[in-house]
């Protein structure tokens, strides 16, 4: 029996093949492993043509991490601080926008949390430190995202509101890795259920009317606890109308 297929939105980036400096479409491998170890089959999303049709054809989706969203999305002037990708912020939002209203299960991690609010009308913090005044939500300066595994990323706790879904599934607290600069504020038609306990930073969202739409801020694929990616997974192959054989352990 077929594995649910699961998107999974990819950058488009310069990177060195050989001698050669190429635009590849790319996401590192512990996304797609994380999707695999959960019984998913990954496929990869680029942002070059943006179009919702892929909706059709996906069980579900992960919206994963990158760099800033523009803030003229909700209305507010770019921070020195803020890296856009125009091209990434068009996709992806046309995309989450679609995702929801096609009520298919969804994953956000970091940056795809942000883009679940912005979508549903939401906003963000751009650059946590003028807010906290410190910068403990990521790593250390110069630290490469990409290369660098979960050890070297930021590390706090998250405290889970009691009766929400990812309560259910995460239970009251975990500690988490963190690598971000921007956060949610508002998360628009979504809610807050989990927040940092030392500075009520948000870090998990979820949407109160969809089956399965789940934002978490911090990276799990770089972890060895894949709850959220199995939770889609299962979400995912009960859309699809797969057997629960189907999900991997």
């Amino acid at each position: 029996m077929r594995r649910p297929l699961i998107g999974m939105t990819a950058y488009a980036q310069h990177v060195q093949y050989g001698s050669s400096d190429v635009m590849a479409g790319m996401l590192p491998m512990t996304y797609v492993r994380a999707v695999h170890a959960t019984g998913g089959r990954a496929v990869l999303i680029t942002p070059d043509d943006p179009d919702t049709d892929v909706i059709e054809s996906l069980d579900g989706i992960v919206f994963s991490g990158g760099g800033d969203i523009d803030p003229a999305y909700w209305g507010a002037e770019k921070h020195p601080e803020t890296h856009i990708d125009p091209a990434r912020d068009e996709a992806e939002l046309l995309l989450m926008r679609a995702a929801l209203d096609a009520g298919l299960p969804i994953l956000g991690v970091c940056r795809g949390m942000q883009v679940m609010a912005v979508a549903a009308g939401g906003t963000l913090h751009q650059h946590l430190p003028d807010l906290i005044g410190h910068e403990g939500h990521r790593a250390a300066s110069g630290t490469d995202p990409l290369a660098a595994d979960a050890s070297a990323y930021g590390k706090h706790d998250v405290v889970v509101r009691a009766g929400s879904r990812a309560h259910d599934l995460l239970g009251s607290r975990l500690t988490v890795n963190s690598f971000h600069h921007q956060a949610v504020d508002n998360p628009g038609a979504f809610e807050a259920v989990g927040w940092c306990p030392d500075d009520r930073v948000i870090e998990i969202i979820e949407h109160p009317e969809r089956a399965f739409a789940l934002g978490v801020q911090w990276h799990p694929e770089r972890t060895p606890d894949l709850r959220v990616f199995a939770a889609l997974a299962e979400a995912a192959a009960d859309r699809a109308g797969l057997q629960p054989a189907a999900i991997a352990a």
